[in-house]
């Protein structure tokens, strides 16, 4: 069993904001493999999918981003699992618009929701980041991460998403490589 958790802010005000793409990455995995209803459990939003063989927990925390930690922590603890069965989706300022990297570990990056993480479960857990590129000056980084995605953005967001759930048995088997190359590849069939 794992828990893949998408980090957001809750509120239909926030659902097109860069920021909530970690939500809209579950929400696709959800529409994909079928996901009953979601549940308030966890201080958030539950879903369980099987993808593959293996039983997936969706997990979108209702804790608004800068404590995202409290909701998954609450998850692991009641399924009793460690950090490195956990894994987060979310939005990534130093990466390319849409382009998708997997690491583990590894600190916070000024990333208020992958810091609430760390402080509530560890760094020892699977970052999906999905990037969002950077608006070129550090003054101009709250209102675009809080920013809703372009018109013009909307068509790659919905192919990234698509590729996400396309390709996510890659990652529910733990091979991040073969994910990552796989979503490149479906990418550019486009």
């Amino acid at each position: 069993m794992q828990i893949w958790a998408g980090l957001g802010n809750p509120g239909p005000q926030y659902a097109m904001h860069r920021h909530n793409v970690g939500f809209m990455a579950v929400d696709a995995l959800a529409d994909r493999y079928e996901a009953p209803a979601p549940a308030k459990k966890f201080q958030g939003w539950m879903q369980e999918v099987r993808i593959g063989g293996d039983k997936i927990i969706l997990l979108k925390p209702a804790t608004f981003m800068n404590e995202s930690g409290r909701s998954i922590r609450a998850a692991m603890d009641f399924y009793k699992l460690d950090p490195e069965d956990v894994t987060v989706f979310y939005d990534e300022l130093d990466l390319a618009p849409f382009k998708i990297k997997v690491k583990r570990g590894g600190g916070a990056a000024g990333h208020n929701g992958i810091r609430s993480t760390i402080d509530h479960i560890g760094a020892d857990f699977r970052r999906i980041r999905l990037g969002i590129g950077h608006p070129g000056h550090k003054d101009r980084v709250t209102g675009y991460v809080l920013g809703s995605f372009s018109k013009s953005e909307i068509d790659p967001l919905a192919d990234m998403l698509g590729a996400i759930a396309a390709e996510a048995g890659w990652l529910a088997k733990g091979d991040d490589v073969r994910f990552m190359s796989e979503v490149a590849r479906y990418l550019n069939e486009d």
